[in-house]
């Protein structure tokens, strides 16, 4: 089997997308585990984590690296979070916010196993409520949330806890936002409202993983 590194924490397996398992022998999501002779790795799939598919459609550079602290807004069950947690690994730290309680109990469970990884059962429109959990700054700001102000979220997160300089990626729901416009236009608009907050490097399709978002790779200015 041919194994490359794509980024830093993350590889291709023949082609195929995937992290090295920090939990050996568990699964989260019923993706498959392979062993090789160096390690066990999980595939990381494409249909349900942004994140993959916009690695796999062209994302040229990845902030989230080994050692990183990162802020995931919107972790739902863990499963890409559980990926970023193997990225970053022991030496590294995932702060997981997620709202929906029934999300909350399936990421509690991944996490269990997970050292690095941390669950804050939080509003993420309301930063300063899970301040003192994060207790710092991070390297790199993440969001995936179904809110129709998304952008003043990743903004009003990013003041708190993301450090000058830093990364932040988001996934912008077009549906979340406003039914009514083009998709183009709402993602156009998103832009506009994180412009002076953000230096956009790149944007991303997700097609054919996902057809209602827009993939942003940010830099804070």
């Amino acid at each position: 089997m041919e194994i490359k590194e794509k980024f830093p924490g993350a590889y291709l397996l023949d082609g195929r997308l995937s992290t090295k398992n920090l939990s050996p022998g568990k699964k989260v999501y019923g993706e498959q585990l392979i062993k090789t002779d160096s390690g066990e790795y999980r595939i990381w799939d494409l249909h349900r984590s942004k994140i993959a598919g916009a690695i796999r459609n062209g994302l040229a550079e990845f902030p989230i690296k080994p050692g990183c602290a990162v802020l995931y807004l919107g972790a739902a069950s863990g499963t890409t979070a559980s990926h970023v947690s193997d990225i970053v690994g022991a030496e590294g730290g995932v702060f997981c916010v997620e709202f929906a309680q029934r999300s909350m109990r399936d990421l509690i469970a991944v996490c269990e196993s997970r050292s690095n990884m941390l669950p804050i059962f939080g509003d993420a429109r309301k930063p300063d409520t899970y301040a003192k959990e994060i207790g710092g700054t991070v390297d790199v700001l993440y969001e995936d949330v179904a809110q129709p102000d998304q952008a003043r979220i990743l903004v009003e997160n990013s003041k708190l806890f993301l450090k000058s300089g830093g990364h932040a990626m988001i996934a912008i729901k077009s549906q979340s936002i406003d039914v009514t416009l083009p998709k183009e236009k709402v993602f156009k608009q998103v832009i506009l409202e994180l412009s002076p907050e953000f230096e956009v490097l790149q944007q991303v399709a997700l097609e054919p993983y996902d057809l209602e978002h827009l993939f942003l790779h940010l830099k804070k200015k």
